[in-house]
């Protein structure tokens, strides 16, 4: 079932996805061995541990969170059509969060398309899972998907954060939980929404 998000506001967002985080974060991640959770917070780890801005850690945490939000349900590693996870995660987070956060999660399947691209031996940093849904999202870019998504303002961040995707999948790494990262979250939101 989707979650109602009609009733989301400044006030209650970080507490919406804090717990998303806590009910549903022990599902599995696409045949990684890793949780959702743990997918999530590796990255943001990951970026905080290597100096990133805010908006890179955030975005990082809350890149997959489409996952939980589709109507569409999540991804299964027996899927043959691709479940559109950036979408739906995007169409949430634009409500509350800076172009960049929102764009890090529309575009963060685009980004491995892109690598893939632009950049030969990405291929080669994917898990299985990861290959497979490249092509079930249609493959590595053509020149022309290429220029286009060259064009958006925030590409550098989207591809820092495609980075992290690939780098937390690791089945032993310690995080900290969402509430350490949950203060940043809320300044996500209040940078774009304003504190008033």
């Amino acid at each position: 079932m989707t979650p109602d998000f009609t009733t989301l506001n400044r006030d209650n967002v970080v507490a919406f996805i804090a717990d998303i985080f806590e009910r549903r974060g022990d599902e599995e991640y696409l045949g990684e061995p890793v949780t959702m959770a743990e997918h999530m917070l590796q990255g943001a780890t990951i970026a905080e541990q290597n100096g990133q801005p805010e908006e890179i850690i955030v975005g990082a945490l809350l890149h997959d969170i489409g996952h939980f939000t589709s109507e569409f349900g999540t991804y299964h590693p027996d899927d043959t059509e691709d479940r559109h996870h950036e979408d739906a995660g995007a169409a949430v987070l634009e409500q509350f969060f800076p172009s960049v956060i929102t764009d890090c999660c529309r575009y963060h399947v685009a980004a491995k398309r892109y690598l893939c691209a632009t950049k030969p031996d990405y291929f080669n940093r994917l898990s299985e899972a990861s290959v497979h849904t490249l092509e079930l999202q249609g493959g590595p870019m053509s020149a022309e998907e290429v220029a286009a998504f060259e064009a958006n303002p925030n590409l550098k961040q989207i591809i820092q954060v495609r980075y992290l995707d690939e780098a937390g999948k690791h089945p032993d790494m310690e995080t900290p939980g969402f509430a350490h990262f949950a203060p940043m979250v809320q300044r996500m939101v209040d940078r774009h929404l304003g504190t008033a």
